[in-house]
């Protein structure tokens, strides 16, 4: 047999880094792969074919797995980025070329199969999990000749300013939830601890962190000018006995921030420590820094 008519999968992480999916020599695939760059231009009705199969996939499940109800759906700089991608392999940099900002992506290369149901077929065999992964809400697919490149991402969604007050108590649900049941932070037993309420100082203190983190692209307790999270606190005007923050970066709900912080042993701990009454949190986005977004979270207890 022909060994350029047997299909063949690669996929991996943005960066270039491929995972052959076959029996065929990963050496194979990226000759039989670089031979098929001059071939035809990418035509925009097989790509929409592509996309339409791979969405029924998605839609009906597939490898024993449920299926997701939003479909994917196109977006032209990871198109343009598949395109790039495809002729110097750095999908990092191809990425980038093209302004698109993702929490989450994932790119495929399918070599020597043309038709949609194909395609579709071959990667509801071998990459169920990145079909029906809800978190990649957007695809851009390239095609050139028997040459499949698709790249599936997370938008970079960062909750809006107006949103924060409604951001801030839906972390202090989440946090309270997490502090009415016992549990491990790392090796330390923590009891149930008593629900927080939001304060405005603490919530000041932590905004003006969250900002600074953001504006200057850095993650870390100890500010630009050498503050501590108590001078911070200290400043918004709070009389404290006892202080504690959490920090984060790149989380876009207040799900997925939280359930960070939980499942870190130095975080959870002070996000379980029950001397403290009163919260405050605040998240600032950038979206020229180096991860987007940036979280404040300052526990206190009052004098």
């Amino acid at each position: 047999m022909d060994p350029a008519a047997v299909p063949q999968l690669y996929a991996g992480n943005v960066g270039g880094r491929y995972a052959a999916a076959t029996g065929i020599a990963f050496a194979l695939g990226l000759a039989l792969a670089a031979a098929a760059v001059a071939g035809s231009p990418s035509r925009a009705g097989a790509s929409a074919a592509v996309l339409a199969a791979l969405n029924a996939v998605r839609a009906t499940g597939c490898g024993g797995r449920s299926g997701v109800a939003t479909p994917l759906r196109e977006n032209a700089q990871l198109t343009a980025a598949a395109r790039r991608g495809s002729s110097d392999r750095d999908f990092r940099d191809a990425l980038a070329a093209t302004g698109y900002r993702a929490t989450r992506s994932a790119t495929i290369h399918v070599s020597g199969a043309a038709d949609a149901r194909s395609i579709a077929n071959l990667l509801a065999a071998k990459y169920c999990a990145y079909l029906i992964e809800s978190a990649y809400r957007e695809i851009g697919i390239h095609q050139q000749g028997r040459e499949t490149w698709i790249v599936l991402a997370a938008p970079f969604s960062p909750p809006a300013l107006e949103a924060s007050d409604a951001v801030a108590r839906h972390v202090l649900e989440l946090v309270n939830r997490a502090r009415m049941q016992a549990r491990m932070c790392g090796n330390s037993r923590f009891a149930v601890a008593g629900l927080l309420r939001l304060n405005v100082a603490l919530s000041r203190a932590a905004l003006a962190h969250a900002a600074d983190m953001a504006q200057h692209s850095y993650l870390a307790h100890e500010g630009r000018d050498g503050s501590s999270p108590a001078d911070r606190v200290t400043h918004a005007g709070y009389r404290w006995r006892s202080v504690g923050e959490n920090i984060a970066s790149g989380a876009t709900s207040p799900e997925a921030v939280v359930d960070g912080w939980v499942k870190s042993p130095r975080h959870c701990a002070n996000l379980m420590a029950a001397q403290y009454t009163e919260m405050g949190v605040a998240y600032s986005v950038n979206r020229e820094s180096e991860a987007g977004i940036y979280w404040a979270q300052v526990f206190g207890a009052p004098r």
